[in-house]
């Protein structure tokens, strides 16, 4: 209803007791292209300062007590439709196209009578990319923006893992709901990520080509393509305060930290908010309990940056990290990340007989073991072990994301599963988590998977971060290196990030399996590129742990002064 009235106002200008609300504003690109904008500004005489934000995903019709709250401390509030999404004109060319239309969306808003010409952006996921990109431009009215959930690389926030492995569920979600034909539902999820191959997912979920999704299959690794488009590589362009805020059960959590220092190294302004939320930036989430303490006035802190650094009418703040320590519940500060006294302290793998499944005697110990001990599974493409939580993205109806139970999984043979002894003493960490392995398989390219898990006394094992490692990427991303089968290497997986106190009388887990699906794309086994792939093979897979094939999980440990690396 909202909106229909406000198409029946276009051009014309609202005027209430607290704003004066503009509909349908058509701002003109250089190329000629109108994108259409809302705006909301307070009823007051002079030039005040605007609050920017730019997104595809339609534009605030109606003033909400969100943008309310931007209005009443003095802030103009504009609410653009990207090009080709929502009411504005051209062609959606999703991430090509902000730079320069932000940067002329910023030149039109400097000149608007009621503009005193300072500005700063805001909102999350894409709205925030919108944000980096229009930075990068170095354009003199943009003085602060608050990106949320947004990350800063292409290739490692929307594309592919750390590991090399493809976002599916996330990259096939996102392609079906924004690009699907006019009038027609959005694909079946579960028909969605088991289509193949994958380089026609595009057409089968959109009915066309779309050109950054077939770019994205052309481009498996990191290569000059993704440096082109990563904002993190060209960090050094953005001179502007930013307030990030993350999630640790959202995919862009790494690269939110990641920006955040690279910022600071540059001497660059900047804070970052670390919750226990997912992509939504809410702690509400399946089997997800962090206590009173786990939301924050996010829009007031928003508003007393731009305050700072916009208006600036207020103190500036320290930079530094917030962040949210689950397993106690409480917000810790911290000017570096990871926070001073991390150390990196490693649990090993053993077993005896074989750690498959829950039922398995894998267990983590402080000290490698001399005794030199393997367990082995069947990796089948056909039966791929399931995402159950974690940190995903972006639909949580379709992918639940949050600290799931995985007893479920750890149910599977297919799953090797390691456990430490109870806990005698708290053991806080807060980093990056990394799994290092010996394995061989039988095929020329597989994977290799790693959950980190917060076991309770009652047995429920709450997952707190993953990740997955593509053999022919063990080398790094930038170049496929060919894997002969049978033959053991040394691997290490990147885990994902966290910070969470293992509770006395807790015990830490480890899951290593060959899938994760469909939060990545299946390795078929097959050696060839996975973009083309139908065929299906049985990897047999085998992990090293004990004597010399030292496989343990690094986690990065708080130590308290005076107590012992791991209690």
């Amino acid at each position: 209803m909202m909106r229909l009235f406000a198409a029946l106002l276009l051009g014309t200008v609202l005027w209430g007791a607290e704003a004066v609300v503009s509909m349908h504003v058509k701002v003109v690109m250089r190329d000629g292209v109108k994108l259409c904008a809302n705006v909301y500004r307070p009823a007051v005489a002079g030039r005040v300062p605007v609050v920017l934000q730019r997104t595809p995903y339609g534009k605030v019709a109606e003033l909400t007590p969100g943008l309310r709250a931007f209005v009443d401390r003095g802030y103009a509030v504009v609410t653009q439709d990207v090009r080709g999404r929502g009411d504005s004109e051209g062609e959606f060319r999703q991430y090509l196209q902000e730079p320069q239309d932000g940067e002329d969306t910023l030149s039109w808003a400097m000149r608007q009578a009621w503009s005193d010409g300072r500005v700063g952006m805001f909102g999350g996921s894409y709205v925030g990319i919108a944000q980096w990109r229009t930075a990068l431009t170095g354009h003199p009215a943009l003085k602060a923006i608050a990106p949320a959930v947004s990350g800063g690389d292409e290739y490692l926030d929307r594309f592919y893992s750390p590991g090399g492995a493809f976002r599916l569920a996330h990259r096939l979600r996102w392609v079906a709901e924004n690009f699907k034909r006019a009038g027609t539902p959005v694909v079946d999820f579960e028909k969605m990520v088991t289509y193949l191959p994958l380089r026609r997912a595009d057409r089968f979920l959109t009915g066309k080509v779309v050109d950054f999704y077939q770019a994205a299959m052309a481009h498996p690794g990191y290569d000059d393509y993704w440096k082109g488009l990563s904002t993190k590589a060209h960090v050094d362009r953005v001179r502007v305060p930013a307030l990030i805020q993350a999630g640790w059960y959202d995919v862009y959590v790494e690269s939110d930290l990641e920006m955040y220092a690279a910022l600071r190294a540059q001497g660059k302004m900047a804070r970052i908010i670390v919750g226990p939320w997912g992509h939504n930036i809410s702690p509400e989430m399946p089997e997800g309990d962090f206590g009173k303490d786990a939301t924050l006035p996010l829009r007031r802190m928003e508003i007393e940056w731009f305050d700072a650094f916009v208006k600036q009418s207020a103190p500036v703040p320290a930079p530094g990290v917030k962040y949210f320590v689950m397993g106690v519940n409480q917000w810790r500060e911290s000017p570096v990340w990871p926070p001073a006294g991390m150390e990196w302290a490693p649990l090993y793998l053993h077993s005896r007989k074989g750690a498959n499944s829950a039922n398995g005697d894998g267990v983590l110990v402080a000290r490698q073991q001399r005794e030199g001990k393997a367990s082995r599974y069947d990796y089948d493409p056909r039966r791929a072990v399931p995402t159950v939580g974690g940190a995903n993205c972006c639909n949580s109806k379709v992918l639940a994301w949050g600290p799931m139970d995985q007893r479920g999984v750890e149910g599977r043979k297919d799953v090797l599963v390691f456990t430490s002894e109870v806990l005698r003493e708290d053991l806080e960490v807060a980093g990056p988590v990394r799994v290092v392995l010996h394995v061989a398989s039988s095929a020329p390219d597989t994977d290799f998977t790693a959950k980190v898990i917060d076991v309770a006394p009652d047995g429920r094992a709450r997952l707190l971060c993953d990740g997955i490692l593509r053999m022919r990427y063990r080398m790094g991303l930038e170049r496929e290196v060919g894997y002969r089968p049978g033959q053991f290497e040394r691997i290490t997986i990147p885990a994902g990030v966290t910070s969470n106190v293992f509770r006395a009388g807790h015990r830490v887990r480890l899951e290593v399996s060959s899938s994760n699906f469909p939060k990545y794309d299946r390795n078929m086994n097959t050696g060839r590129a996975q973009a083309d792939e139908r065929e299906m093979r049985v990897a047999h897979q085998e992990l090293r742990y004990g004597g010399k094939s030292a496989s343990y999980l690094a986690l990065p440990v708080v130590r308290k002064a005076g107590s012992p690396l791991l209690p």
